[in-house]
């Protein structure tokens, strides 16, 4: 076998595997974080709203993972998509997929949009409201599933050669939705997150001058980076997709189709490791959950023979000496 063959093989066995390994990957980092953000630290929703836009964040995220990125693994090894299968889960996973995308998408402007009013007024608006983050959630899953109900009424049909295509009988849906995507799920979302993670910095750094904010300069500092850092890996990892995509589909290598792609659909599947990493109290609190995980399966089969009230004074130091003071960095 040549180097090339044998290089072409990796190659295709990694870009196959590759989504499977984000959907399962994507699904237990996705869920830990949503497990995690559930906890003692974050229940507090009145004091932290924006724990209802992370929490459905990782729900979307997940979602996300079954949709195309699932149908590369199930074409290059199964032989067949979802969205060919039937007309059924033809309809259904267009749905998804159109739905799903801008949907996390503009949770994630609303989580800019959350920090901005924090910083920029004293008192909570409307928007920073437990019941109004709610409805601004179910808002936008009213809108984007009004915006991409054609596809449950409208699209998928099957063709005079027995295939099945998600376009419709009564119009083109393709490409116009994917231009249309583009702007809902990049270009907008990215140009108002960037307008608003100007306006968290500009905030920041006016207020660590002028008022008692260094008292939790690293807090806001730490939050500042997130929201950087969430920007800079939206604009590189999933704006490039979308465009190639949507204009250069034709032109453009498969090599090159398969890395933009595996590109975007890893962004999803990164919020867990930059919590950790950024957030302090989503660390501990995690870390607290699996040392209270290991002192149950430790205390488990001593139950028999151990007083339960040397049992519950025990789990009550971990967890005491694990947590700590709560110093939440979601709070302004």
């Amino acid at each position: 076998m040549s180097t090339n063959d044998t290089d072409s093989s990796v190659e295709f066995l990694f870009f196959s595997y590759y989504p499977l390994f984000l959907v399962i990957a994507g699904t237990t980092l996705n869920m830990l974080t949503f497990v995690t953000l559930c906890r003692r630290t974050f229940q507090d929703t009145k004091k932290q709203p924006v724990m209802h836009y992370m929490r459905a964040m990782a729900i979307f995220d997940t979602v996300m993972l079954y949709g195309w990125n699932l149908d590369h693994y199930l074409y290059a090894i199964h032989g067949f998509r979802l969205v060919e299968y039937s007309i059924p889960s033809c309809k259904i996973m267009s749905f998804i997929d159109y739905f799903i995308t801008p949907a996390s998408a503009w949770l994630r402007v609303f989580i800019c949009f959350d920090r901005y009013l924090a910083l920029s007024h004293l008192n909570r608006t409307w928007f920073s409201r437990p019941n109004s983050v709610l409805i601004i959630i179910g808002c936008i899953v009213a809108v984007f599933t009004i915006y991409n109900a054609h596809f449950l009424l409208f699209a998928c049909y099957v063709r005079s050669d027995g295939t099945i295509t998600a376009n419709s009988v009564f119009y083109q849906v393709f490409p116009l939705w994917d231009y249309i995507q583009l702007g809902i799920y990049n270009c907008v979302p990215f140009f108002c997150m960037v307008t608003l993670d100007s306006g968290v910095i500009y905030h920041l750094v006016r207020r660590r001058r002028t008022t008692a904010i260094q008292n939790s300069r690293i807090q806001h500092r730490v939050i500042s980076i997130t929201l950087l850092i969430t920007t800079f890996l939206f604009l590189i990892m999933t704006i490039p997709s979308s465009i190639i995509f949507a204009f250069f589909y034709d032109i453009v290598n498969t090599t090159v189709l398969m890395l933009v792609d595996a590109a975007m659909y890893t962004y999803h599947i990164l919020s867990f490791p930059l919590y950790f990493i950024t957030f302090h109290d989503f660390r501990r609190e995690f870390l607290t959950m699996i040392q209270y995980a290991r002192f149950v399966r430790v205390v488990a089969p001593m139950t028999n023979t151990v007083p339960m009230n040397i049992v519950a004074t025990t789990e009550r130091k971990i967890i005491s000496k694990t947590a700590g003071h709560v110093h939440t960095q979601m709070n302004h």
